[in-house]
């Protein structure tokens, strides 16, 4: 069975969603094989209502802007088209399914959970990975070396991109290595090997000083010279 995710992030007016606050921007981008499909999903809609000065500052999405976009129960169908029968990855994913839950009611369908396989929540992954840290978007950006220079406003479908990265690097290890052919991915153990990208920078490659390294040789040579079943050919110098 063909693994598909959506990697997904929404704006809102404000919170929390009890008051009555709407969604304004959907952003999606999906991955096939732990790999792009350059298929996203990216829409702003118009939430018949006023957004919170707060939420302005966090995303720039003002009530002009917004006044001539689509509402959500005028874009439902195809939204929901996008994400049917996949897994989809959100960041603190409550947040986003409650608002989207809340516009499916409002235009009359079921909750999320009954259009989409799974929902995983990468918030979740990343706190029990690195427990008592900081596990935010940027925070993990900085921890896994990815650019997010572009981000100096939230933006559901630049996040969306940015945590398909992350997420990646989370769940994947060595997540800047890359294949020609997709299917490599698909099972065993390549299937946790991570970017889907060929053009990300390199990951740096940090030498040991010169003492860590003769200790690390050290260290080899005593494990060859044990009863305990190494095997590990001697490197020549």
């Amino acid at each position: 069975m063909t693994l598909r995710q959506i990697v997904l992030d929404t704006e809102t007016t404000g919170m929390p969603v009890e008051e009555g606050h709407r969604l304004i921007e959907i952003g999606a981008v999906e991955l096939v094989e732990r790999r792009l499909t350059h298929r996203n999903y990216h829409q702003y809609l118009n939430p018949e209502r006023a957004v919170d000065a707060g939420a302005f500052a966090v995303h720039g999405l003002s009530n002009d802007f917004l006044e001539n976009k689509p509402r959500f129960h005028e874009i439902v169908d195809e939204f929901l088209d996008y994400v049917r029968g996949a897994e989809l990855i959100i960041h603190n994913a409550a947040f986003d399914v409650g608002f989207l839950d809340a516009e499916l009611k409002r235009a009359g369908y079921p909750p999320l959970s009954e259009h989409v396989d799974l929902v995983t929540d990468s918030l979740a992954i990343a706190r029990d990975k690195h427990p008592g840290q900081r596990n935010s978007l940027d925070a993990l950006c900085r921890r896994y070396q990815i650019d997010n220079s572009e981000r100096t406003l939230h933006g559901a479908l630049l996040d969306s991109e940015i945590l398909a990265d992350v997420y990646l690097a989370l769940t994947g290890g060595q997540w800047d290595l890359s294949f020609d052919n997709p299917a490599e991915t698909a099972t065993g153990a390549q299937a946790a090997l991570g970017t889907i990208r060929a053009d990300r920078p390199r990951l740096r490659v940090i030498e040991p000083e010169a003492e860590a390294a003769a200790a690390h040789a050290e260290w080899v040579e005593r494990l060859q010279q044990t009863d305990e079943g190494f095997a590990w050919p001697r490197l020549s110098s």
